[in-house]
Parts: C-alpha cells; structure tokens; sequence
C-alpha cells in the first residue's frame, strides 16, 4: 500500500514543490492544506504530514501537528523557515525540514517517515537540511497517540 501524503502549507507554489517531489519519491497526495480547518478535515485520508508552521490561519503549524499525531496517528513532519516557533510541539513530531529545501532532503526524510513505525527500531539518519526530534518519555509521535 502507498503510504499518502498531507502537505499542509498555506504557499501554492511551494506546496506544488512539495506534491511533486512526494510523487518522485513514489508516494501519493492524499490532500494540500492550507489552515488548520483543512488539515484536520483531510487527516483521516493521510499517513504522514508536512506541516508548515505559518499558515492561513496564523501560526497554527504547531497546534495541527500535535493533534495530526495524537487523534489520527499521523508521523509529523515540519517543514519551515522559523524551527524555533514548534517549541513543544516538536514531541508530536519526527523531526523538521528547514526552508529553503532541497527535493533531496525531502525524499529522504519521507524515505525516513515510511521506515519509522512502531513495530521495529529505527535510527535516526544524517540528512542534510533535516533536524530529527529524539524521542523523550511522554513524547507524542505518531501512532503512539492512537488510542
């Protein structure tokens, strides 16, 4: 099965970018979102979400990466400019891509997304332009806030 993509940024042209290098990586657009409103609405349909911080709506990046991994068990990923506004939202999260990006570091931390699920240890990869976020005791990632 192919794993689906939630692109959640408020920039057509760089949410473009972002749903064609998710298709040379071989996965699928599940949905483009630019506010919370429709990230949330198009969650149920997705595996892993780029977020970006600042969207439509305000800044609230943060807020729907937490409630992407917590309700829908989503991996989370941030993609943005400014990675030091995700403060404790980095526990929902896998780690964050820095803007400007490149489509290689893209693919590889989507590559990093698929491999990292809840039934074997993964380690944590060198990529370029990726900040992985540890995982800590409490931490809130993905399906680990299915219920």
């Amino acid at each position: 099965m192919t794993m689906r993509v939630l692109i959640v940024e408020d920039e057509i042209f760089v949410a473009l970018e972002i749903e064609e290098i998710v298709a040379e990586a071989g996965l699928s657009v599940g949905a483009i979102a630019a506010d919370r409103a429709a990230a949330i609405e198009s969650a149920a349909l997705c595996d892993i979400a780029l977020v970006d911080l600042n969207l439509r709506d305000g800044p609230t990046g943060p807020e729907i990466g937490r409630i992407l991994a917590k309700e829908f068990g989503i991996r989370v990923i941030y993609v943005t400019a400014n990675p030091a506004q995700i403060g404790d939202a980095a526990d929902a999260a896998l780690g964050v891509i820095t803007k400007p990006f490149r489509s290689e570091t893209v693919k590889a931390v989507l590559a990093f997304a698929r491999a990292a699920n809840d039934d074997e240890q993964f380690e944590y990869q060198s990529i370029a332009g990726f900040t992985p976020f540890l995982p800590r005791p409490g931490s809130l990632r993905g399906s680990e806030y299915a219920e």
